[in-house]
C-alpha cells in the first residue's frame, strides 16, 4: 500500500504504536522510506548507500515476527539509518572520503548489532564529511557524497560531520538516525536540520566497529524526530560491550512521560551575548516555557578554562595515531579537503608532552565540571549561535560578527557529559534554530524528560520542510 508523507514524519513511538497495532506494514513503511530515500536523498547528498535488498528482509522478518507475536520492543519494524562510519557486514563504510569508497568490512558495529536484535530496519548508510573533519576543514563541501544540505533550505548546510543523519530525519528519509560526535557532530547538524539529537554520556554507547578518530572523546547517539524517540533509541544501543572497554555497566532507563519533579535548572551566563538576534529571541522564548515546570536559577557562570585548544590537541594527537598508516601511506591526500593531509601531518607530531599536559589539564576541567553540574539539573544554553552557514561560503566568511558563545560543546565533550539539542524555532531563510540541555555524567533520562515535556508544550519539532 503507498503511504502518505504524514506517515513518514511520524515519530518512531507513533510508528510503533500503529505497526503493533496492526495497522501499518513494516514492509510498506519501508518501501515507502526506500522510495524516499533514492528520490529525496541525492537533492541533500545525505545518502551514501541505500541497504534496498537487507532493508526488506528484514522488514518482512519484523512482519513475520510480529504477526507470530514476537516483538522485540518500540524499534520492531522502524527503518533507520546509520552515520557511514559504522560498520556493517558486506555493506561499504566509506568514512565519507574517498580513500575509503569501497571499504567494506566483514563484521558489523555493536550498534549495527544492537539495533537489528530490537528488530529495527537499516535502510541507508547516510552521508557524513570525511573522516568526521578529523584534521580540520573549512567549506561544507568536504565530502566525497557534496556538501550536506538541511531540507529547509537547499542553499544551506545540514552541519558536520553527522551531515546526512540530521538532513535525513529532517526530510522524513528515516524513522531516525544514528549519528556520531567527538566536537559537535551531533549537536550541529540537529539544530542545523531543526530535529532532536542526543549526545550520550562517553561510555553509555559502544563504539567497536565505528571509525575511530579520538578514543578518549568519540560517542555514538541517536538523532531523531523528538526526545521521547531519542530515549527509545538509546535505550535499545546503550550498555556494557566487552568489545569497547570504555562502556560501562550502568542502566538507562527511558525517562517517565512527565517529569516527576520541578526541575532546576539554569542558563549558561554570555550564552546570548554575540549571537543571532533570532536565536537569541527565540532561546528566551525557550526560557518562558520552561519556566512553567521548572525552576529557573540565575545565570551561572561558565568556567574559564582552555577547553578549545585542549579538545583540539587531544584529538589531533589520537587522530593522527588512528590514521597513522594512511597519513605515512598518503592516502590523505585523496581526500577532497586540500589541507586535511598536511594538518594530519602537522598532527602527527604533536608532542607526547603536549597531548599528557592536555590530559592532565582535561582531569581538572572534569572536576570543575562536575562541580558546576552537581548543582542543576540540567544547564541551558542556544545549540548554535546561529543559524546554518550559505554552502557556497567557507566558515570563517560565514556570520564573523557574532563569536562562538560559551564553549559549552568542547567542555562537554571533554568532561563526557551528555548533551540534548532540540528545535525551539526559526530564524533568517526558513532556517531552524535549537535550545541544548546539558547535564552530569548518566544523566540523560533527566535530560530527556525536561526536554520532552518542552515539546509538549511546543510543536517546533512537528514543523516539517517543503521538498
Amino acid at each position: 500500500m503507498s503511504l502518505d508523507e504524514a506517515t513518514l514524519y511520524l515519530t518512531v513511538r507513533e510508528l510503533g504504536n500503529r505497526i503493533r497495532a496492526g495497522r501499518l506494514s513494516p514492509v510498506a513503511l519501508t518501501e515507502a522510506y526506500l522510495d524516499r530515500l533514492q528520490k529525496i536523498g541525492p537533492r541533500l547528498n545525505a545518502v551514501v548507500t541505500v541497504t534496498r535488498e537487507l532493508a526488506l528482509q528484514q522488514a518482512r522478518d519484523a512482519e513475520r515476527d510480529m504477526k507470530a507475536g514476537n516483538n522485540r520492543g518500540p524499534l520492531h519494524g522502524i527503518p533507520y539509518g546509520l552515520k557511514d562510519l559504522v560498520a556493517t557486514r558486506g555493506i561499504p563504510t566509506t568514512w565519507g572520503g574517498e580513500p575509503f569508497r569501497k571499504q567494506v568490512f566483514d563484521y558489523d558495529a555493536t550498534v549495527t548489532r544492537k539495533l537489528r536484535d530490537a528488530g529495527a530496519v537499516l535502510v541507508a548508510k547516510l552521508a557524513m564529511v570525511e573522516i568526521a573533519g578529523g584534521f580540520g576543514y573549512n567549506n561544507a563541501d568536504a565530502s566525497f557524497s557534496g556538501p550536506g544540505k538541511t531540507p529547509w533550505n537547499l542553499d544551506y548546510w545540514s552541519g558536520g560531520s553527522s551531515s546526512g543523519p540530521g538532513a535525513a530525519v529532517a526530510a522524513g528519509l528515516v524513522g531516525f538516525t544514528i549519528g556520531s560526535e567527538t566536537s559537535g557532530s551531533i549537536i550541529t547538524p540537529a539544530a542545523y536540520c531543526g530535529v532532536s539529537g542526543l549526545r550520550p554520556t562517553y561510555g553509555r554507547v559502544s563504539r567497536h566497529g565505528a571509525m575511530a578518530l579520538s578514543w578518549t572523546l568519540d560517542k555514538l547517539g541517536p538523532m531523531c524526530r523528538c526526545a521521547d524517540d531519542c530515549g527509545l533509541v538509546l535505550a535499545a544501543m546503550a550498555g556494557r560491550d566487552p568489545l569497547d572497554a570504555s562502556t560501562v555497566a550502568k542502566p538507562f532507563g527511558h525517562p517517565e512521560a512527565k517529569p516527576a519533579k520541578k526541575y532546576r535548572i539554569a542558563v549558561i551566563k554570555d550564552a546570548t551575548t554575540n549571537i543571532m538576534p533570532a536565536v537569541r529571541e527565540n532561546f528566551e522564548q525557550s526560557l518562558k516555557v520552561l519556566a512553567k515546570f521548572c525552576d529557573v536559577a540565575d545565570a551561572v557562570t561558565f568556567p574559564t578554562m582552555p577547553f578549545g585548544p585542549v579538545v583540539g590537541t587531544i584529538v589531533s594527537a589520537e587522530g593522527a595515531s588512528a590514521f597513522r598508516n594512511e597519513i605515512e601511506a598518503g592516502r590523505l591526500k585523496e581526500l577532497k579537503t586540500a589541507e586535511m593531509h598536511p594538518a594530519a601531518c602537522a598532527a602527527s607530531m604533536i608532542g607526547a608532552v603536549d597531548y599528557l599536559q592536555a590530559m592532565r589539564l582535561r582531569s581538572k576541567m572534569q572536576k570543575t565540571m562536575a562541580e558546576l553540574y552537581a548543582k542543576y539539573d540540567a544547564l541551558i544554553a542556544p545549540a548554535r549561535t546561529t543559524v546554518s552557514y550559505p554552502i557556497a561560503r567557507n566558515f570563517n566568511e560565514s556570520y564573523m560578527e557574532y563569536g562562538f558563545g560559551p564553549p559549552i560543546i568542547q567542555a562537554g565533550n571533554l568532561a563526557g557529559q551528555p548533551a540534548l539539542a532540540i528545535p525551539n524555532g526559526f530564524g533568517p531563510n526558513n532556517l531552524p534554530t535549537g535550545i541544548q540541555f546539558t547535564g552530569k555524567a548518566w544523566s540523560e533520562a533527566r535530560l530527556l524528560s525536561i526536554a520532552h515535556a518542552y515539546q509538549q508544550a511546543t510543536d517546533w519539532h512537528t514543523r516539517r520542510p517543503t521538498l
